[in-house]
């Protein structure tokens, strides 16, 4: 398996696997909401990787793309210590070890910027997802309650953060 940092040909690879990943419904986006372009996702690619604190890395297995992580920072100077994470990863490729391997790039990724604080949301009832994020070292800060509308039913996500 190989972590690296996306690039701009990645495009559609990336879009297969977050196509894949919002089927699990656990995702903000449900199952063919949103209209993913190659083109398009290229240049969010450019933009993401150009900013000192943002970042969208990408495990490969045989040259096949399996999951992504992305990373988002902000620039006011009373947030620039924090960065926002996204994950997924391919339905025939989870339980392999993909979600701590990115997820440790990120460690070492965000040490290197100075990044003090990472933090995500998930959907309670994500038992998986939560579990591998207590594993990364991420607690969970408090219950955003019937923040999502699923399939017509109120779910409550986690706040979940990690200090460095």
């Amino acid at each position: 398996m190989l972590i690296r940092e996306a690039r701009r040909e990645d495009a559609e690879g990336i879009i297969a696997v977050m196509r894949n990943a919002e089927e699990s419904n656990f995702m903000l986006f449900g199952h063919g909401e949103r209209k993913l372009e190659p083109k398009q996702f290229a240049i969010f690619i450019d933009k993401i990787c150009n900013k000192f604190n943002s970042a969208l890395f990408i495990a490969e297995i045989e040259h096949k793309i399996v999951g992504y992580l992305i990373v988002q920072g902000d620039t006011p100077s009373r947030i620039a210590h924090r960065a926002y994470i996204v994950i997924g990863i391919h339905s025939d490729f989870r339980g392999r070890g993909i979600g701590t391997a990115l997820f440790t790039k990120l460690d070492d990724w965000a040490k290197d910027k100075g990044i003090h604080r990472l933090e995500l949301t998930v959907m309670v009832d994500n038992t998986v997802g939560v579990a591998l994020y207590k594993k990364m070292g991420f607690e969970i800060e408090g219950t955003k309650r019937h923040s999502l509308c699923v399939n017509g039913s109120y779910v409550d996500e986690y706040y979940m953060s990690k200090l460095l």
